[in-house]
């Protein structure tokens, strides 16, 4: 088990629930706008948020922010420790910097020194684009061996100067280079590990990556807190990584929703009832509360209620129409353009 970390009132490790990251796109600075982004950021379930500070102007705007945040605040800093200096007097409520490219070590250990007074954890983020000149010479090139090195020795840093209240990430856009990472430095220290798979790209296409890279790493006990990187609006990667950990089990809370991939057996339009039945399901998500319900949707009779036994609620269709059951017990049948409709009714009761 990896240490408890504390970021606001989020427990990181320490046997804590997976917690979700997201990080605004717009300026800082722009605080009505950041203050928009960070409410649809709360809406969605985003339990931490990471907002980028380039300048005095949003170290600024900072303080202000995290007066208005119902959920933590994280500062990311590159290059200037003044900044982090800054957005630590502002209330962040964790830093996220790389100590190699902070500069000088008097300057990082004045870091550490702000962090450790305000009581706040500095999050170690390295990623394949920063690794250090000796550790690419070394290895030929971008590896895990090299971003496990690059990470340990960059927290080693912080633990000299007396500092021990760290989150580690080392991301890769590689989906196997960075699996292998976390697996090295999982393996090597017992902080905890933001995971996530770096400029994983767009929707779809980053979806899958992160899928893959991250799936992994939580299947195999891996991770601690996760932000899922997309080339799109934030609220897409909370709501994916709300998915994905409920696919694999690691939040019971929500409706998990499956569907047959259907065959020639179909006898009804079932992308179109899947679809609806989603659609309609997004719009009464918040009055179900914590409800955790399985709802099936299957195109004949041969996979539902048969395979979907398990379902709180479902659906076995036939030609032009639907057998709903609950628990596998057949309730009532239904004309196909009903099925949608007639699910949601039950969930609600």
């Amino acid at each position: 088990m990896t240490k408890k970390i504390m970021c606001g009132d989020v427990q990181i490790g320490g046997g804590a629930p997976v917690s979700i990251q997201s990080m605004t796109n717009v300026n800082t600075a722009d605080v009505e706008a950041a203050k928009a982004q960070i409410t649809r950021l709360q809406d969605a379930g985003c339990q931490i948020i990471r907002l980028a500070v380039p300048d005095m102007e949003a170290a600024a705007a900072f303080k202000e922010l995290k007066a208005f945040a119902k959920v933590p605040l994280v500062a990311d800093i590159h290059f200037d420790y003044k900044l982090a200096l800054a957005a630590i007097e502002s209330g962040a409520d964790k830093i996220r910097i790389n100590p190699g490219n902070i500069g000088d070590m008097e300057n990082v250990r004045k870091v550490a020194d702000a962090a450790k007074a305000a009581g706040i954890p500095i999050r170690v983020g390295v990623n394949s684009g920063s690794l250090e000149k000796d550790i690419l010479e070394k290895n030929g090139g971008p590896t895990a061996e090299g971003l496990a090195e690059s990470a340990l020795r960059n927290v080693k840093l912080l633990e000299d100067m007396g500092f021990k209240d760290i989150v580690i990430s080392l991301k890769s856009s590689n989906v196997k280079m960075n699996y292998e990472a976390y697996r090295i430095v999982s393996e090597q220290t017992d902080y905890p590990l933001h995971i996530g798979v770096t400029e994983a790209g767009t929707l779809a296409r980053g979806k899958t990556k992160s899928a893959a890279g991250l799936g992994a790493l939580l299947l195999s006990g891996i991770g601690d807190t996760m932000r899922i990187s997309l080339t799109a609006d934030p609220v897409e990667e909370v709501i994916f990584a709300k998915e994905l950990l409920q696919s694999i089990g690691l939040r019971e809370t929500g409706v998990d929703l499956v569907s047959c991939p259907t065959c020639g057996r179909t006898k009804v339009d079932l992308e179109k009832i899947v679809t609806d039945v989603e659609r309609r399901l997004d719009k009464i998500q918040e009055s179900l509360g914590d409800r955790k319900l399985k709802v099936a949707v299957m195109g004949c009779v041969v996979n539902g209620p048969g395979e979907a036994r398990d379902a709180d609620f479902g659906v076995a269709c036939g030609d032009g129409k639907g057998a709903i059951f609950a628990k596998g017990e057949v309730l009532k049948t239904v004309p196909e353009e009903e099925i949608a409709e007639e699910l949601i009714k039950l969930l609600q009761e």
